[in-house]
């Protein structure tokens, strides 16, 4: 699956961080371009996943379209292709309307398979990945995490411990096909002539960054992100594994004491974890995020269609949109 090269050059990419201001300028660079925003996220495909992923707010997608954000049910999985076919769809609709694609977001993975298309791989084997999900249960999350990088090391080192629905399907692809998905996936850059020239960064500064990363996390307390996620896990309600992986959502479900994915739950069984404090579970989240971001900027580096923006923080918005606009004038 992947774009035509004609319907990929009309588009424009602004990546970023976590908490690196993308949403505001989005907003102003969408005006600039004529453009229509499509989330380049993998949580925000989520309806009531609204704290902890930081969505626009309803104000600001009412101010410019936005596209592919709660289009999905919580306890929904989607993949790498569904995003990318989905994708793909809503540009054709955008062109067609005139206006500009502008994709927004911070899943590295989600702007490499726009940018050079995705490998299929064999189909899912159900049975293979209720094997593996036993293993991570009865030896833990990192059991699976250490048998990948003993068979594809270079997609360990991308993928966090937690992340197991990656995990399995990476280890099903080896089982099932004896190549590291790692191998199988090197879709490399499409020639210069046929890649989008605006596909842009934020880079700002460590510090900067991680100090409203924690500014961040504390708003979502105090906005409410454990009564959040206590509602999307009451039942009959539950997580997907992809959605219950989801930065800041994993750390209060397992605070909450359970994993939220039993249908048996209880009404109101939730109770906080009596070893951790909230401060403890914010700063474990704050950590982690800062820790994500490092690899957010990793994957944007590595791709060598992006071209950095460099920000130190101190620019207003129309200062960044103009950086951005003028960057290969």
């Amino acid at each position: 699956m992947e774009f035509s090269g004609e319907l990929l050059s009309k588009c424009w990419f602004l990546a970023g961080p976590t908490a690196s201001g993308k949403t505001a300028i989005s907003l102003r660079l969408a005006q600039r371009i004529n453009g229509e925003i499509i989330a380049l996220d993998s949580m925000t495909l989520y309806r009531g996943m609204d704290i902890g992923t930081a969505k626009p707010t309803i104000e600001q997608r009412s101010q410019i379209p936005h596209h592919l954000i709660d289009i999905l049910d919580p306890h929904q999985d989607f993949s790498l292709s569904d995003y990318v076919s989905a994708a793909e769809s809503v540009c054709r609709e955008i062109v067609g309307r005139g206006a500009c694609p502008l994709f927004v977001g911070g899943t590295g993975l989600y702007l490499r398979g726009v940018l050079r298309g995705v490998f299929e791989g064999p189909a899912a084997d159900q049975t293979l990945r209720n094997r593996l999900e036993e293993l991570s249960e009865q030896n833990g999350p990192t059991h699976l995490h250490e048998r990948l990088r003993h068979v594809d090391p270079a997609t360990a080192s991308r993928l966090h411990p937690n992340d197991q629905r990656r995990i399995i399907r990476a280890l099903e692809v080896f089982e099932l096909t004896g190549e590291p998905l790692s191998s199988l996936q090197r879709q490399g850059p499409r020639p210069l002539s046929e890649r989008p020239a605006h596909v842009y960064w934020l880079a700002p500064p460590r510090e900067w960054l991680y100090q409203r990363i924690d500014v961040r996390v504390e708003q979502m307390f105090a906005e409410g992100l454990v009564e959040e996620v206590t509602r999307l896990t009451a039942p009959p309600n539950f997580l997907s594994q992809t959605a219950r992986q989801a930065l800041g959502y994993k750390e209060v479900i397992d605070w909450l004491g359970s994993d939220a994915t039993s249908a048996e739950m209880v009404a109101g069984s939730l109770q906080p974890n009596a070893t951790a404090t909230t401060e403890d579970l914010i700063a474990q989240i704050q950590m982690r995020t800062r820790q994500f971001s490092k690899r957010q900027q990793t994957w944007f580096r590595n791709l060598e269609e992006c071209h950095a923006v460099t920000i130190d923080g101190t620019e207003s918005v129309d200062e960044v949109v103009n950086a951005v606009v003028n960057r290969h004038r």
